[in-house]
C-alpha cells in the first residue's frame, strides 16, 4: 500500500464523521450506532438520506450544503476516495453529513428497522451479468426494507443506458411506485434542482463525452413480494471511464 493510501486511512480514523465498520468486526461485535444514529451521531432527528457507493463524497457533501435540515451519509468501502468528501465536510465545518466505510451487502444490519427515509444510488456499477449485485435489485431492494421507512424514496442518478432500464422494467413488473424516470435528465431538466446543481467528477467526464444522463425516483413499500424481471436488455458499450467491454454478450437480464 503506498504512503498516500496510509496517510489517507490515518486521517480517515481520526476524522470524527468517519465510522468504519469492517465486516468481520460487524459478525463478531454488532454495530454500536444501529438504531441510534439520530442520538449519539447526528445529536438530532432529521430525516437520514444514504448515499449507497458514494465514491469521493461529492454529492453526499453536496446535498448536505443544499438541504441543511436533513442528514447525509456517504457509504462505500474505498477509503481512499471517501477520504476527499469527508475531509472537505470536516474543513466546512457541515455538520448534517457522515460517512460509513463498509460492505453495502452488509446496509441491513447497519441501520434499524425505518431509521433512513431516503437512498441514493448515483453512479453505480451496472454489473451486467449478475442481478444480485445490483444495488437495484430485488436482492438490495428487500435489504433496504429492513431500514427504510414505508414507501421510502430511491433515486437512481447514472449513465448507463443498461442500469436505467434493468431499474425501471423491475419497479414496473414488482408495481412499485415511480415519481420520475427520464434517460436525458439534463436536456429536460433546466432549473437548478439538486439533480443537476451538483455533479460529480465522474458525472461531468461522461457529460464531456457526450452521454446523457438518466435519472429514475421510485418509492419502496414494505408490503409486496418482489421478483426479478425476466427480459432481455441490451448490455453497455463501455464498463468505466477507461474501460472497454469485457465480454461480448449483447444482452442481459
Amino acid at each position: 500500500m503506498g504512503k498516500g493510501k496510509l496517510a489517507k486511512f490515518a486521517d480517515m480514523a481520526e476524522n470524527p464523521l468517519v465510522v468504519q465498520c469492517p465486516f468481520w468486526q460487524l459478525q463478531r461485535e454488532g454495530f454500536r450506532l444501529r438504531g441510534h444514529w439520530h442520538e449519539d451521531f447526528f445529536h438530532n432527528h432529521h430525516p437520514i438520506t444514504l448515499e449507497l457507493g458514494c465514491g469521493r463524497g461529492e454529492y453526499t457533501v453536496g446535498l448536505a450544503r443544499q438541504f441543511p435540515d436533513r442528514n447525509f451519509i456517504g457509504v462505500d468501502i474505498k477509503g481512499a476516495r471517501m477520504w476527499h468528501g469527508a475531509q472537505i465536510a470536516q474543513a466546512e465545518g457541515l455538520t448534517n453529513v457522515g460517512f460509513l466505510r463498509t460492505n453495502i451487502e452488509c446496509i441491513h444490519q447497519l441501520f434499524a428497522p425505518d431509521e433512513v427515509a431516503e437512498l441514493w444510488l448515483t453512479f453505480s456499477d451496472p454489473q451486467m451479468k449478475k442481478a444480485t449485485k445490483r444495488l437495484s435489485s430485488t436482492y438490495f431492494l428487500e435489504r433496504y426494507r429492513q431500514f427504510l421507512t414505508d414507501g421510502g424514496l430511491i433515486h437512481l442518478k447514472t449513465d448507463s443506458p443498461f442500469l436505467y432500464t434493468y431499474t425501471r422494467l423491475m419497479a414496473e413488473h414488482n408495481h412499485l411506485p415511480v415519481e420520475a424516470a427520464t434517460d436525458d435528465l439534463y436536456g429536460e431538466v433546466k432549473d437548478d434542482s439538486p439533480l443537476t446543481a451538483i455533479r460529480t467528477y465522474y458525472e461531468q467526464m461522461w457529460l464531456d463525452r457526450g452521454f446523457t444522463i438518466k435519472y429514475l425516483r421510485l418509492r419502496l413499500p414494505h408490503e409486496g413480494t418482489l421478483t426479478e424481471p425476466d427480459v432481455d436488455i441490451p448490455v453497455d458499450g463501455y464498463r468505466s471511464y477507461n474501460h472497454e467491454v469485457r465480454s461480448t454478450r449483447t444482452t442481459g437480464r
